[in-house]
């Protein structure tokens, strides 16, 4: 600018490699220095990159504490480490309180997105005044969700049990089952099944057993939940 200290010896070039060798980033003047000055695009699209990796870790956290939800009214597939002694309001709970960490960081971001946005569309002609309200929500962002998926990995996905027993029994007693079947005693009699397996409180299985629509081999490769997650079953109940 007209005030620096020595405008003819390259102030803006020698600030600029003193902070390239301070922080190892390549800096480098702006091509277009009134652009630079009103528009604040770089520091938008960064915060919407930032803005997308808070959606992902939100759906991840969410779908965490489902799997944990329990262990006797939820889905209870998964155990989370225990963080804390209990609940403040149910003594021996465990609550998933590094996935909820997460959450209300990544709603934090999101927000700071929300004004990073309206900071980026304030400029006017060769100035914007938001910059200051940018560059500190922008810094926050990505202290936020760099604090957060890392917490998120260390101090609980490393951490994370399978409830086998209670998959295994989820899956048993899921009304899914009978799809596999269809192909082989028709529409009609599968969902005939799957209705009285609902009403009566048992399972595909026992229903199928007790009705004898399949020879008990094949019914149990036909049932068996891994084989069903490996690709489609030919109607002829053999392999392709």
């Amino acid at each position: 600018g007209a005030l620096s200290p020595v405008p003819t010896a390259g102030f803006a070039v020698r600030v600029i490699d003193c902070l390239g060798a301070a922080t190892g980033h390549p800096f480098v003047p702006a091509r277009d220095r009134f652009e630079a000055m009103g528009g604040k695009d770089a520091a938008v699209e960064v915060s919407a990159a930032l803005a997308v990796v808070a959606v992902s870790l939100t759906r991840i956290a969410n779908d965490l504490r489902w799997l944990a939800s329990g262990p006797r009214c939820g889905i209870g597939e998964i155990n989370l480490p225990a963080l804390q002694p209990g609940s403040s309001i149910m003594p021996g709970k465990v609550n998933p309180v590094i996935p909820e960490m997460v959450l209300m960081a990544a709603a934090r971001v999101i927000g700071n997105h929300q004004s990073i946005t309206l900071g980026g569309m304030s400029g006017s002609f060769e100035l914007n005044v938001m910059m200051p309200l940018i560059a500190s929500d922008l810094l926050q962002s990505i202290q936020l969700i760099g604090n957060a998926a890392g917490l998120l990995a260390d101090r609980c996905v490393a951490g994370i049990t399978a409830n086998r027993e209670r998959c295994a029994e989820l899956v048993e007693r899921s009304l899914a089952m009978v799809t596999v079947l269809a192909p082989r005693i028709g529409y009609d009699l599968a969902a005939a099944i799957a209705r009285e397996a609902l009403d009566s409180g048992r399972t595909v299985r026992e229903i199928c057993v007790e009705r004898k629509v399949l020879p008990e081999a094949e019914l149990e490769e036909l049932l068996d939940a891994r084989r069903q997650t490996e690709g489609g079953i030919p109607a002829d109940g053999r392999e392709g």
